[in-house]
């Protein structure tokens, strides 16, 4: 891991920190765009794009978000840096869940599958150990349940499937 990257996981659970980085995501956006998806979280992060169905617009909607990888799967989470509100990206994928990943480079088909019990708890802590933050996250939500899905893919890509997980 490179020091920039040490340093932003120490510093990832102040509230300024999440409100910096939210106004950095149209930035991010565009390296991703002009990367092709080999480039996101400016490269400090394990990161993916997710491109979800809008659950009013039926428009497709793109976010970078931190994942971790579950076997051939990828782990993900609408913490919303902490806010009392659930990200759009995750209502998307509770009202479709088939959705698309970019990654390296790669976009694929996957199925979101929202993690509940023992799954739950398997997959926070590979969550909590990439991202120490989310234990911060939960305590400013509010009490509003911070879902976790994970994220398996359904096929071959257009770029010949998902790269492999790390």
């Amino acid at each position: 891991m490179s020091v920039l990257g040490t340093v932003t996981r120490r510093i990832g659970h102040h509230r300024w920190f999440g409100a910096a980085v939210r106004l950095l995501v149209p930035l991010d956006r565009a390296i991703g765009r002009l990367t092709r998806g080999r480039v996101v979280a400016l490269g400090l992060l394990p990161s993916l794009v997710i491109t979800t169905t809008g659950r009013r617009s039926g428009q497709p909607r793109s976010n970078p978000l931190l994942y971790v990888p579950d076997g051939d799967a990828y782990v993900v989470i609408g913490s919303n840096w902490g806010q009392q509100h659930q990200p759009a990206w995750a209502l998307n994928l509770r009202a479709q869940p088939l959705a698309e990943v970019t990654l390296g480079g790669r976009r694929f088909p996957v199925r979101a599958d929202l993690a509940t019990g023992t799954e739950r708890e398997r997959l926070w802590d590979l969550l909590v150990a990439e991202w120490p933050a989310y234990r911060t996250y939960v305590r400013r939500a509010g009490g509003r349940e911070i879902w976790i899905f994970r994220l398996a893919p359904t096929g071959r890509g257009d770029r010949g499937g998902p790269p492999p997980a790390d």
